[in-house]
């Protein structure tokens, strides 16, 4: 399905609602290929997507776990920049 879309003086466009509800989300990768832009759907959450694409591998994960282990991370990263 091709549609056309204007953008705004403040750079947004409108996604129809058939074409939000079909896809099933809020947020969009966007991929400037040079000749085009490639619109595609994120998952909202990409730590909980990411659970359930690797739960096979690596068994049960907590999200919460993973989000203070990746802010302890940044911090320690900050220290050893700055």
């Amino acid at each position: 399905m091709r549609q056309r879309a204007r953008i705004s003086k403040g750079g947004q466009i409108s996604i129809p609602a058939a074409i939000r509800h079909r896809w099933g989300t809020t947020t969009l990768a966007l991929d400037d290929q040079g000749d085009r832009i490639v619109l595609e759907p994120a998952p909202d959450d990409p730590i909980a997507a990411a659970e359930g694409a690797l739960a096979a591998l690596v068994g049960k994960i907590d999200p919460a776990q993973l989000r203070r282990r990746a802010r302890e991370d940044d911090q320690v990263s900050s220290r050893l920049i700055g």
